[in-house]
């Protein structure tokens, strides 16, 4: 009987949740007339959250580089940001599609009659966020609030742990060989703080900044990290670079395959990456 009643309940609420409107990430106006039943994901961070908050079974297809949990390996594959495929998910007739909020897959999707939110995942408050909404979206408010309470238990324990640590080492993070790096107030550029490193790109270069590889050896760090293959030799092998700390000494940690994902993806797994700067930082 009581089942009964909470199943009764939940239906009560999502009669009353739905129709719902409101506003994405690009400032457009999206209206679900029902709780979403064939999702198509474009980020990978959204398909990880879709499927922590309990809807893996909605998803219809994702982008190309979703691959956790293991069970979205086997869905249909959409593209990406730059080569998206919007025959494939026009063809699937989803009901709400999940985008990056750069890019124009959304207007072909519009065009097309299909429902699209547009979604930005940069901060770390963006991870809480897109949970919540997420949780609107799909008639899942209250398994949101039991997610983003879970995650910020997880990054508590973390954080709980490199508050132990006696040094605050200062950290470079290299995306790619270009270089690419991640500024204090990207999602990643929090985790190192949080991790009890510091940054030695200023803010003011924006979340994910371009630099010159000069600029790395003026301000010497004593960790570096790395998220790409071959990047222990690339870095090793730049002029000038013998002479930064973190070098001299070894303190480099890469990052490929798994463990680059959870660095690079600003969703439910982050205390997972978070502990893997701790461990770098500070050791286990």
């Amino acid at each position: 009987m009581k089942r009964l009643l909470a199943a009764l309940s939940v239906l009560l609420a999502l009669a009353f949740a739905f129709p719902l409107t409101l506003q994405d990430d690009l400032g457009r106006t999206v209206t679900l007339k029902a709780p979403p039943k064939r999702i198509v994901t474009m980020l990978p961070s959204v398909t990880e959250t879709v499927c922590a908050l309990g809807a893996c079974d909605r998803i219809v297809a994702t982008d190309d580089y979703s691959d956790w949990p293991e069970s979205v390996k086997r869905l249909p594959k959409a593209g990406g940001l730059y080569n998206p495929n919007p025959e494939l998910i026009v063809s699937l007739k989803p009901d709400l599609v999940l985008v990056s909020k750069y890019g124009r897959l959304y207007e072909t999707l519009e065009r097309a009659g299909l429902t699209v939110y547009a979604v930005r995942t940069e901060t770390y408050e963006d991870i809480f966020k897109t949970v919540r909404t997420l949780g609107r979206l799909l008639g899942l408010e209250a398994e949101a609030e039991r997610l983003v309470a879970q995650i910020q238990k997880e990054v508590y324990q973390e954080e709980a742990r490199a508050a132990k640590a006696r040094s605050r080492p200062r950290v470079y993070y290299e995306i790619d060989p270009t270089p690419y790096t991640v500024g204090p107030e990207s999602f990643i550029g929090v985790l190192i703080s949080k991790a009890r490193g510091v940054n030695i790109v200023p803010k003011e270069l924006g979340f994910f900044p371009k630099i010159s590889p000069e600029f790395v050896v003026e301000k010497d760090p004593e960790v570096i990290v790395a998220t790409y293959p071959n990047a222990l030799e690339t870095i090793r092998s730049r002029p000038g670079w013998s002479r930064i700390q973190a070098v001299r000494t070894g303190r480099i940690c890469v990052y490929t395959g798994g463990e680059d994902s959870l660095l690079s993806r600003p969703g439910p797994r982050v205390a997972q990456a978070l502990r893997l700067l701790v461990d770098c930082f500070h050791g286990r």
